[in-house]
């Protein structure tokens, strides 16, 4: 879709934009069984920007835009307050006050032309952000690459933590978190980009059940491999390549410490295999 957007814009002389809601809308109306975000509005941001977009358009969702009828939508917002002249769209694309508005109606219009792209479909499947959330659940990170086009990443800053990795004798970078909540869960072979080069490592996204309750908030702990510096305030990319285990709750801190050991030598022993290929 980002391609054809270009394509249409360089064609016509037009500059290529993307409009996004903020927050996502079920995170509106259904707060406590909104879909985990895949992306933080930075990741989003970033990522669209490097596909060449010129402008992220942010509207605010909340009741009152909630709404606005499907054609006071088309007519008062994509035509008249964004000027819009190509509008392209996925082939189930609803808008407008409980999804009244589709494709017919949004062409109902002289101001733009309108688009509609097909669905993607990968070994039978649809793509969607609902089929890379089911891999990432099912801990199926190969999966997820192939429908995301790349590993699936987590970016943020490096923050200071409880030091607990330090004592253990693993000491890891404190990756902040800006979802609403993680898709998924356990301990993961990554690598980090963001340094002066790719750096392998193991990383932990939960909410550590031996050290903290299970309602602890869920945090983004990563180990790097051969690396002994401090880096707070460095903005890191990790990739997700492939899942070790879900998290466990151990006895103390004895297991534990065993444990980060087979997960670093199997994290080790993958990227040993992958070189190898």
């Amino acid at each position: 879709m980002l391609a054809q957007v270009r394509n249409i814009a360089h064609e016509r002389g037009l500059a290529t934009a993307v409009l996004t809601f903020e927050p996502h809308p079920r995170e509106l109306f259904t707060p406590d069984s909104a879909p985990a975000r895949l992306s933080s509005f930075r990741e989003k941001a970033e990522r669209l920007a490097a596909e060449g977009i010129d402008y992220l358009i942010v509207q605010r969702f909340d009741r009152r835009f909630a709404g606005y009828e499907a054609d006071a939508f088309r007519d008062e917002i994509i035509a008249g307050r964004l000027n819009a002249r190509h509008v392209i769209v996925g082939d189930d694309f609803c808008f407008g006050a409980r999804r009244a508005g589709d494709i017919s109606l949004l062409a109902q219009t002289q101001a733009f032309d309108v688009q509609a792209l097909p669905t993607v479909v990968h070994a039978g499947g649809r793509v969607s952000s609902t089929a890379v959330r089911a891999a990432l659940a099912q801990g199926d990170m190969a999966q997820a690459a192939t429908l995301l086009g790349r590993p699936y990443s987590i970016s943020g800053r490096v923050i200071g933590g409880d030091r607990l990795g330090r004592q253990l004798g693993f000491p890891t970078a404190n990756i902040q978190l800006h979802h609403n909540k993680p898709p998924m869960m356990g301990v993961f072979v990554v690598e980090v980009h963001g340094l002066e080069k790719p750096w392998q490592g193991v990383a932990s996204l939960g909410v550590r059940p031996t050290v903290k309750g299970a309602d602890a908030a869920p945090v983004l702990e990563v180990h790097l491999f051969d690396f002994n510096r401090q880096i707070y305030g460095e903005h890191l990319r990790v990739d997700f390549l492939a899942k070790l285990r879900d998290e466990e709750k151990y006895s103390g801190l004895e297991p534990l410490i065993a444990q980060i050991h087979k997960d670093c030598d199997q994290a080790r022993d993958w990227f040993a295999n992958r070189d190898r290929h």
